[in-house]
């Protein structure tokens, strides 16, 4: 199912009224269900959905409820994020691509670090569908610092590291990455205006940092080069949600 035009990010600058940045904003919000259970994912839809059109559904949420999370959301017209970082063998990430691909979502994640035969064996599978969902390649999680990377034996920093998977994800054909907003200016030169670059790890001024490393406010990682900001507790976890993510897109609109 095709993102429909209405939708449809302008990247770029967005020069017109506030109401229509705001707009195109919107396009460009995903909001994080990192819920327990389908109950509390639909309340906090059914507060959201008038305010957001991007929904990202988890492991956590996914292990608990299954495909079935996802009907209602799709059904509904929203634009569903399945992020499920896929990292195994080529041949089982391939065939978990190919089951995902059938279930509706416009996004779905796998790890970059798998290696360049897995990322080249899940991007051919989607050859076998008329509009598959864009793979985003994850990079280096924004819970990850240098000390936090060499402790895994990696001796690059975040940023080389993120070049560096990012480069291999390019050479298989995926043009879609998860970065941390640090990163996101030096894969827009890297990817040119067709990579989609959908950055976690944002956190308005002033938000509780939670266990997120490499950050920024909602504005910078827009004027970096982000086509997505992906939030989730400034706005999951806010008295008011609806209220925390219209404050959130006039601070991105402010940067459009």
């Amino acid at each position: 199912m095709p993102i429909p035009e209405r939708l449809k990010p302008a990247f770029g600058p967005v020069r017109s009224s506030s109401a229509d940045r705001i707009e195109e904003a919107r396009k460009r919000l995903i909001v994080a269900l990192d819920v327990p259970d389908a109950v509390s994912a639909a309340a906090l839809v059914a507060q959201l959905e008038n305010t957001c059109q991007w929904f990202k559904v988890g492991l956590e949420l996914f292990t608990a409820c299954g495909p079935a999370v996802l009907t209602p959301l799709v059904a509904r017209g929203h634009n569903v994020f399945l992020d499920l970082k896929l990292h195994d063998i080529p041949n089982t990430v391939a065939s978990a691509v190919r089951s995902a691909a059938s279930l509706g979502v416009r996004f779905l994640t796998l790890h970059a670090s798998g290696g360049p035969v897995m990322l080249a064996s899940a991007r051919a599978v989607l050859d076998d569908f008329e509009n598959p969902p864009e793979l985003l390649a994850v990079t280096v999680l924004t819970s990850m610092d240098e000390h936090q990377l060499t402790a895994t034996g990696i001796e690059r920093s975040p940023a080389q590291q993120v070049e560096l998977l990012a480069g291999m994800g390019l050479a298989a054909g995926i043009k879609g990455f998860v970065c941390s907003p640090k990163e996101v200016s030096a894969l827009r030169k890297l990817t040119g205006p067709g990579g989609v670059l959908v950055v976690p790890g944002i956190r308005p001024a002033g938000a509780d940092l939670g266990d997120q490393k490499r950050i920024a406010t909602p504005a910078d990682a827009i004027r970096q080069g982000a086509s997505y900001l992906v939030v989730g507790r400034p706005i999951t976890q806010a008295p008011d949600p609806a209220e925390a993510a219209e404050a959130i897109l006039r601070e991105m609109a402010a940067a459009l």
